[in-house]
C-alpha cells in the first residue's frame, strides 16, 4: 500500500512538473527581440517563414540546451550529495565548474587547437582536477562543512586564475565574458547535438547505479557488509558527476546552484529512492534553469543577462538556508585566534616593517612602463616629474591606505567575532559593497561620484546585517559565519554581474573592477580612503582593551563590566565602513584582512596594542607589493592587484581550514 501510494504520488508530481516545464518552455520561446505571442508561435511555426526560422533556428536550441544543462547539473548534484554525504555539495560548490572553466580558458590561450578538437576533454580534465584537489584537501572523512568550504575556496582560487588569464590575454578570450558567467545562447543546433549524447550517457550511468547508491546511504560499513563494492560505486558516481558538469560547462559555461536546489526540492516533495530522485531532479533542474533564463531576459529585454548570475541570485538564499542547517549540526566553536609562534622584539618588527614599506614604496615609484628608474635617473630627479606625481604616487599611496583599511577591518572582525576566518571577503562585506556601488552607478548614472562610498556602505551593511542576524542564535559560530558569508557573497557577485551587463561596461574594465584594481587611481580617490582611514582607524584603536577582553569570552567580558553587544556593534560598523570605502575606490579586493592579522599574530601574539599597528603596516605592504607584482610580472600588461592577492590568499585559507 505504501509503495503504490508513493508510486502514485511520484507519477503525479512528475506529470505536474512536466506540464510546468512545457508551459515555461512555451513562454521562453515567445521571448526575444522579435515579439511573438504564444498563439502566433503555435499557429505559424509549422509554416516556412520568418517565425519558423527564428524559433527553430535560435530559440528552440536555447530551450533544449537549457533543459539538458539544468537536468545534467541536477543529476550531478544528487550524485555528489550522496557520495560526499554533504547537503551543500554540487558541481559549483565543489569547484568542478570553476575547474572546467579554468581549463577551457587556459586551453583557448595556450593550446587553441586542442580546445577546438577536444573541448569536452579539456573541460572534463578541469572538473576532475578540482574534484581530486578537494578530496585530497578534506581527507577520507569527507566532513560536510570541510568539504563545502574547501570546495568553495578551490572554486575561488580557480576563478581568480581564470580572471587573470582573461585580462592578460584579452584578445584571445574576447567574447567569452558572457559564456564565463553562464549563458544559454545558442546560434544553431551544434551545442545541442554535442551535449545530448554525453549528458544522456551520464544520466544513464547514474540510473544504473541508483540501487547501489540507495545501499550506500545506509553507511559504507553496512554497504560493505551487504557485499556492495563501495569504491567502485563511488567511482562511477564521481565519473558521472564530472562528465555531466564538464559537458555543461563546455556548452553553456559555469552555471551554479541548480545542482544544489533541485535535489533538495525533490526530497522535500517526499520522493524517495535514488532512481526516482534522479529522474525528478533532472526534470526540476530543467525547470529551474528555464525559469532563471526567462527572468534574466525579462529583467533586460533585448540584452543578455547571464543566466548563471540569475541562478546565483535565486540560489543564494537557498544556500544560506542549507548552510545554516549544516553549520548548526557541525559547529565547533573556535575561540583562539593563534599567536606568538615567532618571538621577536616589537620595536624591531615595527622598524623592519617601516623599512620594508619604504622599500616597496620606492620600488613602486621607480617602476613603470616596463622599466625601473636607474640611480642616474634618481640623481637627475626624474621622480619629480609631473607624470610620477600625477599617476604613480597617488596610485601607490591609495593601495597602501586601502591595505591598511582592509587589515584593520580584519583585525576588528576577527576580534569581536573570535573567528579566524573573519575578513571582509569571507563575510560578504566586499561583494555586498561592490553590489551596492554597482546598483548606485546603474540607477543614478548622473549622480556625484562622491556618493559612491555611501552606496557601497549600504550594500556592505546589508550583507553583514543579514549574516549576523541569521547566525545570532548560534552566538556567531565561526564555521556558520563562513558558510553564510559565502552564500551572501554569491548573491552579491550575481548582482554585480547583472549590473555590469546592464551598465554595458566593457569586458576588460568590468573584469578589472570585479578583480580589484589600483590602476589609474588619482589624488581625488585617495582623498576618499584617506578621509575614511583618518576617522575609523583611531576609533578602532580606542577599542583595543575591549577586544583583548573579548578574547576571554562574552561571560568574562560581561562580568568585568563591558557591554559586549555595544562593543561588537561598534567594531562591526567600523569594519563595514572600512570595507565599503575600499570597495568603492579599488573594487572587490579581498583576503588582505585575513592574511595581515594572521601573519602578525604569529609574530606578536593576540594583544591588540601590538597587533593593530603592525597589521596596518603589513596590510599596506601586501597591497602595494601585489600591485607592483601585477605591473611587473607580465609588463607592459597588468594583472589587477586583487587577483594577485586572491591567488596568494586562497591557499592560506585552505591551510586554515585544514588546520582547524
Amino acid at each position: 500500500m505504501f509503495d503504490s501510494t508513493t508510486r502514485r504520488k511520484s507519477i503525479l508530481l512528475f506529470g505536474g512538473g512536466f506540464l510546468l516545464l512545457f508551459l515555461f518552455s512555451l513562454l521562453h520561446l515567445s521571448q526575444g527581440q522579435a515579439g511573438y505571442s504564444i498563439m502566433t508561435l503555435l499557429t505559424e511555426v509549422w509554416s516556412v517563414g520568418r517565425v519558423q526560422d527564428v524559433v527553430v533556428g535560435l530559440r528552440l536550441p536555447r530551450v533544449i540546451i537549457g533543459i539538458l544543462a539544468g537536468g545534467a547539473l541536477a543529476v550531478a548534484g544528487v550524485l555528489l550529495q550522496t557520495i560526499t554525504k554533504n547537503p551543500l555539495a554540487s558541481a559549483s560548490t565543489l569547484g568542478m565548474n570553476a575547474g572546467a572553466h579554468l581549463f577551457v580558458i587556459g586551453s583557448i590561450v595556450f593550446f587553441p587547437a586542442t580546445l577546438g578538437s577536444y573541448p569536452f576533454l579539456v573541460a572534463f580534465l578541469g572538473a576532475a582536477t578540482a574534484a581530486i584537489l578537494v578530496m585530497m584537501l578534506v581527507g577520507k572523512a569527507m566532513e560536510p562543512v570541510r568539504v563545502a568550504l574547501t570546495g568553495m575556496v578551490v572554486a575561488l582560487l580557480f576563478s581568480s586564475i581564470t580572471g587573470s588569464l582573461q585580462l592578460i590575454f584579452e584578445n584571445e578570450t574576447n567574447g567569452l565574458f558572457l559564456w564565463g558567467a553562464g549563458t544559454l545562447v545558442q546560434l544553431d543546433w551544434s551545442g545541442v547535438q554535442f551535449a545530448t549524447g554525453l549528458i544522456m550517457l551520464g544520466v544513464v550511468v547514474a540510473l544504473l547505479n541508483a540501487r547501489s547508491l540507495d545501499v550506500l546511504t545506509l553507511g559504507e560499513d553496512v554497504a560493505t557488509s551487504l557485499g556492495q563494492p563501495v569504491t567502485r560505486v563511488k567511482g562511477f558516481a564521481w565519473v558521472s558527476a564530472i562528465l555531466l558538469a564538464a559537458t555543461t560547462v563546455s556548452v553553456v559555461g559555469p552555471i551554479g546552484f541548480v545542482g544544489l536546489i533541485a535535489p533538495h526540492l525533490v526530497r522535500m516533495m517526499g520522493i524517495k529512492g535514488h532512481r526516482a530522485i534522479l529522474i525528478h531532479s533532472f526534470l526540476w533542474g530543467a525547470i529551474l534553469l528555464i525559469v532563471a533564463d526567462i527572468l534574466a531576459r525579462w529583467i533586460q529585454p533585448g540584452q543578455e543577462i547571464p543566466v548563471g548570475a540569475m541562478t546565483a541570485l535565486i540560489g543564494g538564499p537557498w544556500l544560506m538556508y542549507l548552510a545554516y542547517k549544516t553549520g548548526r549540526k557541525h559547529s565547533r566553536r573556535q575561540t583562539k585566534l593563534g599567536g606568538n609562534v615567532v618571538a621577536a622584539p616589537f620595536s624591531l618588527l615595527v622598524a623592519g616593517s617601516v623599512a620594508l614599506a619604504l622599500g616597496v614604496f620606492l620600488l613602486s615609484v621607480s617602476y613603470g612602463a616596463g622599466s625601473f628608474f636607474s640611480l642616474q635617473d634618481w640623481m637627475d630627479k626624474a621622480y619629480l616629474s609631473p607624470f610620477v606625481w600625477q599617476f604613480r604616487v597617488p596610485r601607490i599611496i591609495t593601495a597602501f591606505v586601502v591595505g591598511m583599511l582592509l587589515a584593520m577591518c580584519g583585525v576588528l572582525l576577527q576580534g569581536v567575532l573570535r573567528n579566524p576566518l573573519a575578513d571582509p571577503t569571507v563575510l560578504g562585506i566586499t561583494s555586498g559593497g561592490g553590489a551596492g556601488a554597482m546598483v548606485f552607478l546603474v540607477i543614478f548614472p548622473a549622480a556625484s561620484i562622491q556618493l559612491l562610498p555611501f552606496a557601497a556602505m549600504v550594500g556592505a551593511t546589508l550583507s553583514i546585517a543579514i549574516i549576523l542576524l541569521v547566525t545570532w542564535r548560534s552566538n556567531w559560530e565561526p564555521i556558520l559565519l563562513a558558510l553564510m558569508g559565502v552564500a551572501v557573497s554569491a548573491v552579491g557577485s550575481a548582482i554585480i554581474q547583472i549590473m555590469v551587463v546592464k551598465a554595458k561596461m566593457g569586458v576588460a574594465p568590468a573584469l578589472a573592477w570585479l578583480a580589484g584594481s589600483t590602476y589609474a587611481k588619482s589624488w581625488s580617490e585617495l582623498q576618499i580612503v584617506f578621509f575614511m582611514a583618518v576617522i575609523t582607524i583611531p576609533l578602532g584603536w580606542l577599542l583595543i582593551r575591549k577586544l583583548d577582553l573579548l578574547a576571554f569570552g562574552d561571560d568574562v567580558s560581561t562580568g568585568l563590566g563591558m557591554n559586549v553587544g555595544r562593543t561588537r556593534l561598534m567594531a562591526i560598523a567600523l569594519g563595514v565602513a572600512m570595507g565599503a570605502a575600499s570597495v568603492s575606490v579599488v573594487g572587490t579586493i579581498g583576503f588582505i584582512g585575513l592574511l595581515a592579522p594572521h601573519a602578525v599574530r604569529r609574530l606578536v601574539g593576540v594583544e591588540h596594542r601590538r597587533l593593530i599597528p603592525l597589521s596596518l603596516l603589513v596590510g599596506g605592504i601586501l597591497l602595494v607589493a601585489a600591485d607592483l607584482v601585477g605591473r611587473f610580472i607580465l609588463a607592459p600588461k597588468e594583472i589587477p592587484a586583487g587577483l594577485v592577492v586572491a591567488v596568494l590568499g586562497t591557499p592560506y585559507i585552505l591551510y586554515l581550514l585544514r588546520k582547524t
